[in-house]
């Protein structure tokens, strides 16, 4: 079975015990950009793996949804910023680069700036992590590791904490898709799956210091407080949290950023 892992510090807390303890046999694990696994998944490369939210909708009749964990944060997130050169008030008309690394946090940009601030840029997109250097954007989408390690803007802005400002909910970025022939046809390695999840976020209060050890280690280049990172970070899939992915959802449809989908979306619990 291949199981996707989003390559980035945030996720790795879901896959510490595989990584670190024990690794799950049978399972491949298969590191990447989110744009990389929402595509794997959608061409069947991929039985399980997180993807973007957005993706949700596209990949509706192949999935089903874990009840149980996703990538969220209430306010800010520190991982998912738009950089720029001038106010986000004076982007209309600008150029404005987007990120090919993720889709759910483009089209948050979109909502946002549309939607609540009634701003409509130039969108380029861009590589992971593109610069304002050269003048040939005036602001640009981060997000991940290249969001912690980018260079210094004028102006910052956290979409975590602006998406909570605008609609008074949090964000869900990512959810953990199942294919259906797994989940029809071998449901143990999808329990195991969890199983090691549910454990290895177990680590992060029985021996937090070591993850944070560990994680350092792994990503090197990320020179930020990793312990308040991941207090930051929601992964329970809590009733609220499900509320905001359903809204983003919904949102996103009403402006045709995405096609509407129903909410019957889960794995039996």
């Amino acid at each position: 079975m291949k199981l996707g892992y989003i390559d980035y510090l945030n996720c790795y807390p879901f896959y510490y015990r595989m990584f670190e303890e024990e690794p799950l046999s049978g399972v491949e694990v298969v590191p990447a950009y989110p744009s990389e696994l929402n595509r794997m998944m959608a061409d069947g490369s991929l039985d399980m793996s997180p993807i973007s939210a957005a993706m949700y909708p596209e990949l509706e009749d192949r999935v089903r949804l874990l009840p149980d964990f996703c990538l969220s944060s209430v306010g800010y997130v520190h991982s998912v910023i738009l950089s720029s050169s001038m106010p986000i008030e004076e982007l209309d008309k600008r150029r404005v680069g987007l990120t090919t690394a993720s889709k759910t946090s483009v089209i948050l940009l979109k909502i946002l700036l549309s939607r609540f601030l009634r701003i409509e840029p130039d969108y380029v997109p861009t590589p992971p992590n593109p610069s304002l250097k050269d003048g040939l954007l005036d602001a640009a989408l981060l997000i991940g590791n290249e969001a912690m390690k980018g260079e210094m803007a004028p102006y910052t802005y956290d979409l975590g904490d602006l998406w909570m400002r605008k609609t008074g909910y949090p964000v869900v970025f990512a959810v953990f898709a199942v294919s259906r022939p797994l989940f029809e046809n071998d449901r143990s390695v999808v329990d195991a799956v969890v199983d090691s999840y549910t454990k290895s976020l177990a680590f992060l209060d029985s021996d937090r210091e070591t993850v944070i050890r560990k994680a350092s280690a792994r990503y090197p280049d990320v020179h930020y407080d990793i312990d308040a990172y991941y207090r930051a970070l929601k992964y329970a899939f809590t009733p609220s949290l499900r509320e905001a992915f359903f809204f983003y959802l919904e949102s996103a449809a009403g402006m045709g950023l995405l096609k509407k989908t129903g909410k019957d979306v889960f794995l039996q619990e």
